[in-house]
């Protein structure tokens, strides 16, 4: 990775992948070209695509639970779990009834695949691309596979625009160096990317803060911010496990232990969308999580009926 640091560091400045603190003491500035900036519409709701690997089934049922209540699904990339290649899983979704934004990591793929993607991508309708430098195996995850590295987010930005694709990319603001994640978002953009999304904050003030110190820097691409969906133990264990990303712990034990937890969840996560929607610079939401421990169609049921309740909301102070 040259343009870091990762969203992965840990409060303490440790890194994520190895004992040590993060090499990177500062956000490494965007010295590549910048290309022409083009003008973005970004969805109004953004859903996690989550389903079981390598079923086809399982991937159109999820799709056509989620059609009527998205403008796009977010294509994750699991660095512990293969699946379909983009190109296919695109075609299915695109043929169920969603747009999919398809997530491309470097971890497993060098520059020469990466641009085979977006070019095969681009031919079957995608139109976003989520870049990221990809997480990292650890050392106990599919030990006998190696990890590529080509390129990095920002590189891999940047080869996006280069062949007309929109790319998104992801930013942590809790992560450190705090201060300057708003400038390292600007770097992005300077290296082509068209969107953002935020990973997720415990207090929707921590959004503003970002969004308004990112404006103070020079961001005006769209911003979508992160809307954590629990409903039980499972879907709550699943966001709080992971670097970077921040829970409001009193939300999530309010949820767990209310009569209704899936429905207490559905109006948390639509309440947290409202706050957010209601910042300047932030213009989507991010549906994010699997929603649910009881399987995919579950969560994507729960899922859709979060989206429904944001557009029904944002419809109704139009």
């Amino acid at each position: 990775m040259h343009f870091g640091p990762c969203g992965g560091v840990r409060p303490d400045g440790q890194c994520e992948m190895r004992a040590g603190p993060c090499v990177f003491p500062d956000v490494i500035p965007w010295v590549g070209p910048v290309p022409e900036t083009r003008a973005v519409t970004a969805p109004l709701v953004l859903t996690d695509f989550t389903c079981d690997p390598f079923d086809l089934a399982d991937m159109t049922a999820t799709a056509e639970a989620l059609a009527g209540a998205c403008d796009a699904v977010l294509v994750g990339e699991h660095q512990n779990r293969p699946d379909f290649p983009p190109v296919l899983t695109a075609s299915t979704l695109l043929d169920s009834g969603v747009q999919p934004w398809i997530t491309l990591s470097c971890r497993d793929r060098n520059r020469v695949v990466l641009e085979q993607e977006l070019r095969g991508l681009a031919l079957v309708g995608v139109k976003t691309v989520l870049c990221v430098t990809g997480d990292g195996r650890a050392y106990d995850v599919r030990p006998d596979v190696t990890q590529t590295f080509d390129l990095d987010g920002p590189r891999l930005v940047s080869l996006a625009a280069s062949l007309a694709m929109t790319a998104a990319v992801p930013e942590t603001p809790t992560a450190p160096p705090v201060s300057q994640r708003p400038q390292r978002l600007v770097h992005k953009q300077r290296a082509g990317a068209g969107l953002a999304v935020l990973n997720h904050v415990s207090v929707p003030a921590m959004v503003a803060d970002f969004m308004a110190a990112a404006r103070r820097a020079g961001l005006t691409i769209p911003v979508l911010a992160a809307v954590a969906v629990v409903t039980d133990e499972a879907s709550a264990a699943v966001l709080q496990g992971l670097p970077g990303l921040g829970l409001d712990d009193a939300v999530v034990n309010s949820i767990l232990t209310a009569p209704d937890p899936r429905e207490a969840g559905i109006a948390a996560a639509v309440d947290e969308a409202r706050a957010l929607l209601s910042i300047d610079g932030v213009v989507g939401v991010n549906i994010s999580g699997s929603a649910s421990g009881a399987g995919t169609r579950i969560g994507a049921e729960i899922k859709a009926e979060v989206g429904q309740r944001i557009r029904a909301w944002v419809h109704s102070d139009e």
